[in-house]
C-alpha cells in the first residue's frame, strides 16, 4: 500500500529543484558564475593525479603456464601489485606453443611480457619479453620469497613509481647492458600514468653475484633515507638470450649455468659414490679379520715358569653304578627314598 504524500511535499520538491538550477533570468548568488552555471563550490570535481600527460604507453603482460605451484601464484600476484602498467590474463597451456604469446600480447594491447613456465612442478622459469620483434631472455628463478611470506617491516605507497638501481657491471659487458634496458623498459613505470602516483618511495636493485642477477625491493625512509626491505625477492639464473621474441639466433647462452636436472643428478651420484665407499670399507675390514695371523715364535724360557700337575692314580670301576631315578616332584622322591630305608630296616631285622 503506498504511503500518503503530504501536501506540500511535491511543491517542495520543486521549489528544490528550482533553486539548484537557477533560470538564466535570476540573478547568480553572489561569489558564484553569472553565466547561469552551478557553483564550483558544491559540485567541483578534483583535478587528476598526474597533471602531465601520458606519453610512454609501456604495458606489461604478467602471467603463467599451467602447473605452477602456490609461491609462484603468489609471486606473480606480487609483480602486478608492484608494476600498475601491468595486465593479467588466463594461464596458457602447455602444449601451446611460446610464439603464441605474441599474439596473446598484442589483443591485450601489451608491448611487454612477463611469463612464468613451469616444469615437472618444481623448476620455475621466467621469460622476459620485447614483442612482437624481440630480444627475449629466458632464466631460472631460484630462492622464491613473496610479500606475504617475508612478513618485513617495509612498506610504500602502492602504484607509486619507483627507483631502478643497477650493480656496475651491467654497463660493463655487453649482455648485461642488454638485460639492463630490458630491465627499465619492463618494470619501469611510465610517467604520469593513470593508475600510478606521483611518488618514489621504493627502489627495485638488481645485483650481479655469484654469475646470478639478485632483484630486491626496498623502501625509502624519508627521515634518515635508510632502506628497509619490503619484498619480494627472487634470484635470476640467465639461461639464454634470443633475437626474437620467444625464440630465434640465440645471442648469447651462459656458459656457467647448470641445469637443475645435472643438478640434481650430481646430488644422486654424491650420495651413492659415499654409500659405495662405507661398503668398501667394510669390506676390508672383513678381510682383515679373516686374514691369518702371524704366529709369534715360541719362547724357550717359558718352559721355566711352569709347574707340572700331580699325577692322579688311574681307578677302574667295575660295578655298574646305580641309576638314580629322575623324578621331577620332590615329594615323590621323598617317598622313594623312606621305601627305601624301610626295606633295609626289615633285612637287618
Amino acid at each position: 500500500m503506498a504511503a500518503k504524500r503530504k501536501r506540500g511535499a511535491l511543491a517542495a520538491g520543486k521549489a528544490k529543484r528550482a533553486r539548484s538550477a537557477p533560470s538564466a533570468g535570476e540573478a547568480a548568488p553572489e561569489g558564484g558564475p553569472r553565466d547561469g552555471s552551478i557553483p564550483p563550490q558544491e559540485y567541483s570535481i578534483p583535478p587528476p593525479v598526474s597533471q602531465g600527460k601520458w606519453k610512454n604507453k609501456e604495458r606489461v603482460l604478467i602471467f603463467s603456464s599451467r602447473g605452477i605451484n602456490f609461491r609462484t601464484r603468489h609471486l606473480m600476484q606480487d609483480l602486478r601489485t608492484l608494476m600498475p602498467h601491468s595486465k593479467a590474463d588466463t594461464k596458457m597451456d602447455r602444449k601451446d606453443q611460446l610464439f603464441v604469446i605474441n599474439e596473446v600480447c598484442e589483443m591485450k594491447n601489451c608491448n611487454k611480457c612477463i611469463f612464468f613456465e613451469a616444469k615437472k612442478k618444481q623448476d620455475l622459469y621466467m621469460w622476459l619479453s620485447n614483442t612482437p620483434q624481440g630480444p627475449s631472455a629466458k632464466f631460472l628463478v631460484q630462492n622464491v620469497h613473496t610479500l606475504a611470506e617475508l612478513k618485513m617491516t617495509g612498506n610504500c605507497l602502492r602504484g607509486s613509481r619507483p627507483l631502478l638501481s643497477f650493480d656496475p657491471i651491467f654497463d660493463r659487458e655487453p649482455h648485461y647492458a642488454l638485460l639492463k634496458e630490458l630491465f627499465i623498459q619492463i618494470f619501469g613505470t611510465p610517467q604520469y600514468h593513470p593508475k600510478s602516483q606521483p611518488f618514489v618511495d621504493h627502489v627495485f636493485t638488481f645485483t650481479v653475484t655469484d654469475e646470478r642477477i639478485w632483484f630486491r625491493n626496498y623502501q625509502i625512509i624519508e627521515e634518515d633515507a635508510s632502506l628497509v626491505e619490503i619484498g619480494p625477492r627472487f634470484v635470476l639464473n640467465l639461461i639464454k638470450i634470443f633475437q626474437g621474441s620467444f625464440g630465434g639466433p640465440t645471442l648469447y647462452e651462459n656458459p656457467h649455468y647448470q641445469s637443475p636436472n645435472m643438478h640434481r643428478r650430481l646430488i644422486r651420484l654424491s650420495v651413492a659414490a659415499k654409500f659405495r665407499e662405507k661398503q668398501q670399507v667394510k669390506e676390508v675390514q672383513k678381510i682383515k679379520k679373516k686374514g691369518t695371523k702371524v704366529l709369534v715364535e715360541e719362547d724357550p724360557t717359558e718352559v721355566v715358569f711352569e709347574t707340572p700337575a700331580e699325577e692322579k692314580p688311574v681307578e677302574i670301576q667295575l660295578v655298574k653304578p646305580e641309576s638314580k631315578p629322575i623324578v621331577k616332584d620332590k615329594k615323590k622322591l621323598r617317598k622313594i627314598q623312606r621305601k627305601k630305608q624301610k626295606k633295609l630296616f626289615r633285612t637287618e631285622g
